[in-house]
Order: C-alpha cells, then sequence, then structure tokens
C-alpha cells in the first residue's frame, strides 16, 4: 500500500464505512488515473489520520471507497510556524504556500509589517495549493492557514513558542547565523518583505524574545529566504 494514490477526504475516517468521495477527486481517479472497483488508494482528512480503501464504486463523476483499515499519526514534531510577508507576485507566493508545506510547516501566517506590498490574500486558492502539497509530499496533517497578523498580533498570539527568531538583512543589528539556531525547539520564524523589517520592528521583536537570524552573504528574495530556513528547519530535525 505504501505506493497508493493518496486523495483528500473532508470528513471522518470511520473503519468499516463506504464514504463518497468528491467530484474532483472522482474524476482523477477514474478519468485520469484509470482505477476501477477493487482497486486500492489512501485517504487523508489532514488530522492525521490515513486510511487504506478499497474502491466500491467506480463512475465518471461518482467514486466510493470502502475504509479497509484506519491509522492515526502524530503530528510532526517540533512544530515550524512560519510568518512570511507576501510579496505582490502571486506566483511567488504560491510557491512559498507549495514548498513549506512539503517541508512540514506546522502553520503560515500571512504578516503584516510597515513595508508590506499586499493586503488581499486568495485564501480559498492558497488552501487548494497547500492541500495538493501536502498529498504530494505524503503528508497527514494540513498546516494552518491563519488570518494576516501584525508584529503586535504575533506578540500575543505566541507567547507559548519556545524559540522564535526574526530573518532580516539589517547589518547594523546583530544577529547569529542560521546554523546558530537551536534542534528540536518548536520554532516561529518571521520573515519580512522585500523591503526587509524597519529598525523599530527588529528592535521590538528582539526585546520580545525573538533572536535575529543571518541567512548568508547574499541577500535572498522573501520567498526564498522562508524556504530556506524551512528546509534547514527540517533537515536539522526530521532528516
Amino acid at each position: 500500500m505504501s505506493q497508493a494514490f493518496l486523495f483528500y477526504y473532508k470528513g471522518a475516517l470511520v473503519l468499516g464505512e463506504e464514504i463518497a468521495l468528491g467530484e474532483n477527486e472522482a474524476k482523477h481517479i477514474v478519468q485520469v488515473l484509470r482505477k476501477g472497483v477493487g482497486d486500492k488508494i489512501q485517504l487523508t482528512n489532514g488530522a492525521g489520520f490515513l486510511a487504506e480503501a478499497t474502491i466500491s464504486v467506480a463512475q465518471k463523476k461518482k467514486c466510493h471507497v470502502l475504509l479497509d483499515t484506519v491509522k492515526q499519526y502524530d503530528s510532526l514534531e517540533p512544530k515550524l510556524h512560519l510568518a512570511v510577508a507576501f510579496t505582490k507576485n502571486n506566483n511567488r507566493n504560491e510557491w512559498v504556500l507549495e514548498k513549506a508545506t512539503e517541508l512540514g510547516v506546522c502553520s503560515i501566517i500571512p504578516l503584516q509589517t510597515k513595508r508590506s506590498e499586499r493586503n488581499n490574500y486568495r485564501f480559498d486558492r492558497w488552501k487548494g495549493i497547500i492541500q495538493s502539497a501536502v498529498m504530494q509530499s505524503q503528508q497527514y496533517y494540513i498546516p494552518e492557514l491563519s488570518q494576516p497578523k501584525t508584529i503586535a498580533s504575533i506578540l500575543e498570539s505566541y507567547t507559548d513558542v519556545s524559540q522564535k527568531l526574526v530573518a532580516h538583512c539589517i547589518d547594523d543589528l546583530e544577529r547569529i547565523s542560521i546554523n546558530e539556531i537551536e534542534k528540536q525547539k518548536e520554532t516561529l520564524l518571521l520573515i519580512g518583505p522585500e523591503g526587509d523589517f524597519t529598525e523599530d520592528e527588529v528592535n521590538m521583536l528582539n526585546s520580545s524574545s525573538f533572536k535575529s537570524i543571518s541567512l548568508g552573504k547574499n541577500r535572498l528574495r522573501t520567498e526564498t529566504a522562508a524556504v530556506t530556513v524551512c528546509a534547514y528547519f527540517n533537515m536539522i530535525n526530521h532528516a
């Protein structure tokens, strides 16, 4: 079953039940993958559950499956919360969402800063991209996509997170290297806009237990910086 295709089902997965999949999933399974009655697939509801299922009805716009096994998995630890000031470029934003999800982030927070470029968000489309990335990367938890938050709101909402980091390029302010961040700690990471955080914003964060980090000598785009830290966090904690 490890090679079976994984699909999303929005609902409870209960052993022995027969469930009807959504029309989009049905079309993909029956018309694209050419699966039929008796074939096996896997389902997750994005809340840690994985079901192995047998197709019982296979029509062009209808697919029912019987749930043969259901297992619940623990979420990935330690958790990474990514707060990023999204740009005006939708393609670049969607790339961040996809890659951060593949790398196992727990939550994604659109960050509003003084120099932020984007104030409107395509949440329905973004949730679909995140869901597809979870299926592609064979995970069983869908990251939470939160409402936009200001820095002040971030400071109020994540008081219990043990490691708080802000990546910036302000040479006059002290920073540690990315390879100095601590392993096996729940982490909140802030990535600023194309124009970077202001010094006042960084100072406010530093005075509230945030550590400033450097990602190297090269100046990175917002989306590159976000994925770089997600990849590094995944490597040191989950490889």
